[in-house]
């Protein structure tokens, strides 16, 4: 039982749960008990002394009205989400069998940022899908700069046997492939460097996880922003507050302001 499990890890100390699935969303399914994800997801909010909640990953097409409604209302819901979009190019969502348009997925990204403002927002994106074109790579990166992302895993397509995608025709040169990516890559880093130059002067309650060496401890705010910090104590698992002092590509610095719970 999740909620058991998650009330025994509390009793231990632990003060961060992740709910982690392929498609989190599709929870519920099959079971004898009638529940659905923003169920589980609005029971788990309310487990005393569980300081935060992240879960991932969310499909599209199956995130509902609820559980955004969900996040809004928990404050213990931290404010970041892993949103896989793949590609920009409603044909190539098409041929991946994604079953979402791009137009879909901006208006899902409208409605939850409507309904949690501060909201971080991650993704996957795969360049280089068989049959792909300069269109879809400008469609793709249009979209990219449309949402605004705070992160993003990225993949250049490789075959995998068994999958119907393997079998679809691939004639493009992969000079052109790692091109096109290094292009898509170079406008995704750019809006996450900007991102984060914005936090610096900012002050973050933080999640101390661990100590990477002498002195030196990584956080994580709410917003999943990966943070370190200098301290002479033993501060692992205590809630912190840090005001950011540099910020660089795929992690922050910062320096502690005051302890705000431990």
């Amino acid at each position: 039982d999740i909620l058991r499990e998650i009330e025994s890890l509390v009793k231990e100390g632990y003060r961060e749960v992740m709910l982690l699935g392929q498609n989190v969303n599709s929870y519920g399914k099959g079971l004898d008990e009638e529940i659905d994800f923003a169920t589980l997801l609005e029971k788990v909010a309310k487990v005393e002394g569980l300081w935060r909640i992240r879960f991932m990953t969310s499909h599209p097409k199956d995130l509902s009205e609820r559980v955004i409604q969900v996040m809004a209302s928990n404050k213990n819901i931290m404010p970041s989400l892993h949103l896989p979009v793949q590609s920009g190019s409603n044909r190539l969502l098409k041929k991946m069998n994604r079953k979402y348009t791009r137009e879909e997925y901006l208006q899902l990204v409208s409605r939850l940022r409507d309904a949690v403002p501060d909201v971080a927002l991650t993704t996957d994106i795969i360049m280089g899908f068989p049959g792909e074109e300069e269109s879809d790579v400008q469609d793709t990166i249009d979209l990219i700069e449309s949402v605004g992302y705070d992160s993003a895993f990225t993949f250049l397509y490789s075959p995998r046997e068994g999958t119907p995608a393997a079998k679809l025709q691939d004639d493009t040169p992969k000079d052109v492939k790692q091109e096109r990516f290094e292009r898509m890559l170079q406008v995704l880093n750019d809006g996450v460097i900007k991102k984060n130059a914005e936090k610096v002067g900012q002050v973050y309650e933080v999640l101390v996880e661990s100590q990477e060496s002498t002195g030196t401890w990584i956080a994580r705010n709410p917003y999943n922003d990966l943070i370190r910090f200098q301290s002479s104590r033993d501060v692992e698992g205590a809630l912190l507050s840090v005001r950011i002092t540099r910020a660089k590509k795929f992690s922050l610095e910062g320096e502690i302001v005051e302890e705000a719970l431990s």
